[in-house]
């Protein structure tokens, strides 16, 4: 026997059959951020970079026995929660991340795809807050999805900061607002236990885009595994997904999934 060892994570998130976003991205970032990566599968989604044409959602006792598999022999380092697009299973997810008593949570709240698609179901969306945000160390929205979670309009810094600050005064969490979207570029806003700090990051006009929530909120949770503070793992996040997009990868005939593997081709 070896004594090799490496933090591991954890992805909860849906299958994307062209390999660029979901767990397919997560797993390649984990690698690419020197951790193990593990992941149970929330739903396969058949897309591509032009969009989703369909998902079919794993029954709620099969992620259970999933999750049931990995806490108990690889026990996790962080987990990253993705896209989980029905409320039995934002349920079983809850259950299981207090049973096993899973730390470095990074949350994730996928409702929509880069492509524009949506991808949870109006039903689910109270299910998310109530269940998943409040165990989270840190959610990572984008403006869209921060304008759900906070029922507030996002037209400025200020408003992204106030944003931020709502959702995690309501529900005890850290939050990383993206910028993107079109407000204030690359720039991010982190609100972490009445502390804020600004991550500022040059855009880089890269049209190709798939992925890239997944590949950063995977990032941060790899680097919270590896000990780094929450800061930390913000900043080194952001360097390693503008590295992907600088490497300006061009795939498929939408938006187009990043180079994971740039430091290493």
């Amino acid at each position: 026997m070896g004594d090799k060892r490496l933090k591991s994570v954890l992805t909860i998130a849906g299958s994307d059959s062209s390999g660029g976003a979901g767990i397919q991205a997560d797993l390649k970032t984990m690698l690419a951020n020197g951790v193990y990566g593990m992941s149970a599968v929330t739903a396969l989604t058949a897309q591509n970079t032009i969009g989703v044409e369909a998902v079919m959602e794993v029954f709620p006792e099969f992620l259970e026995k999933q999750l049931d598999c990995v806490f108990s022999d690889i026990f996790p380092d962080a987990v990253k929660i993705g896209m989980v697009s029905g409320a039995a299973l934002i349920e079983v997810i809850a259950k299981s991340l207090k049973k096993y008593k899973a730390g470095n949570v990074v949350l994730d709240p996928v409702m929509v795809s880069t492509s524009g698609s949506k991808l949870l179901r109006e039903d689910s969306v109270e299910a998310l807050k109530e269940k998943l945000l409040p165990l989270a160390e840190v959610v990572t929205p984008n403006i869209p999805e921060a304008k759900i979670l906070s029922g507030m309009e996002i037209k400025s810094e200020k408003d992204m900061e106030a944003a931020a600050e709502k959702i995690g005064r309501d529900y005890g969490c850290s939050v990383l607002l993206k910028g993107g979207h079109s407000l204030n570029d690359a720039n991010d806003f982190l609100w972490q236990d009445g502390k804020a700090a600004w991550f500022y990051a040059e855009r880089i006009e890269n049209p190709n885009t798939h992925g890239t929530g997944c590949t950063l909120s995977s990032a941060i949770a790899s680097n919270l595994a590896k000990g780094k503070s929450l800061g930390e793992a913000v900043e080194l996040a952001k360097q390693y997904l503008s590295g992907a997009l600088a490497d300006l990868l061009d795939l498929g005939r939408g938006s187009g999934p990043l180079n994971h593997g740039y430091k290493g081709l």
